[in-house]
């Protein structure tokens, strides 16, 4: 399989988490944000929208992040990030959505490019922005975390889960954007765990080959 991503992209981030959780390799191919690389012919004759992740499996293009990671789930069900009741699955793909739907989309490049360029707003009032949006989904989700006294060191359970590709590249967001997150203990314990496994230290942005090297 082959991963088009870019270092800081939370979703490729999340995507690099989920391969490495089920043991998958893959080959990574850089897609420069910084330089719009994702908007050049090249590219888009890839994906259309101009986003990343893409993964390539043999002549299958696999787009979207949340489709990628049932796709995974779903083809290589060893290492399993769903649970196996449909009551827990749902708890996991809810976790996941209020990162991936709610905080993560108003939060990526090309929201914060236009706040830039096009609104000419000043980068203390992007940072601001930014913080506003994280704080607001992560106090629901800590709240949602506190609530569940059967979980372990995860989001969910005692294995991780969707939820935890989800949520390590939004803690890395948040403190990229200056998030004071001494207010969500639960999300900081989860980040300090996961961070103790191979998986998510191999999937981090400044492991991958396109990370600045300074």
């Amino acid at each position: 399989m082959t991963l088009y991503g870019y270092f800081r992209s939370g979703t490729a981030y999340r995507t690099r988490i989920a391969l490495n959780l089920k043991g998958l390799d893959y080959e990574n191919i850089a897609i420069n944000l910084a330089q719009d690389e994702q908007l050049e012919a090249a590219f888009k004759a890839i994906n259309p929208q101009g986003l990343v992740p893409v993964l390539q499996a043999d002549d299958l293009l696999l787009y979207q992040s949340p489709a990628i990671l049932e796709w995974l789930e779903e083809t290589y069900p060893e290492h399993a990030l769903l649970p196996n009741d449909a009551t827990g699955r749902m708890h996991v793909r809810a976790l996941s959505a209020m990162i991936g739907c709610d905080i993560h989309p108003i939060n990526n490049r090309r929201i914060l490019q236009y706040l830039r360029n096009e609104l000419s707003i000043e980068d203390e009032d992007v940072i601001a922005w930014c913080n506003r949006w994280i704080t607001d989904g992560f106090l629901a989700l800590e709240t949602r975390l506190a609530a569940d006294k059967n979980r372990g060191n995860y989001c969910y359970g005692d294995r991780p889960t969707l939820a935890d590709c989800y949520l390590i590249p939004q803690v890395s967001s948040a403190r990229r954007f200056k998030v004071d997150l001494t207010a969500y203990p639960n999300i900081v314990a989860i980040d300090t765990h996961c961070q103790t496994m191979q998986a998510f230290m191999d999937a981090a942005p400044m492991m991958q080959p396109d990370a600045p090297k300074n």
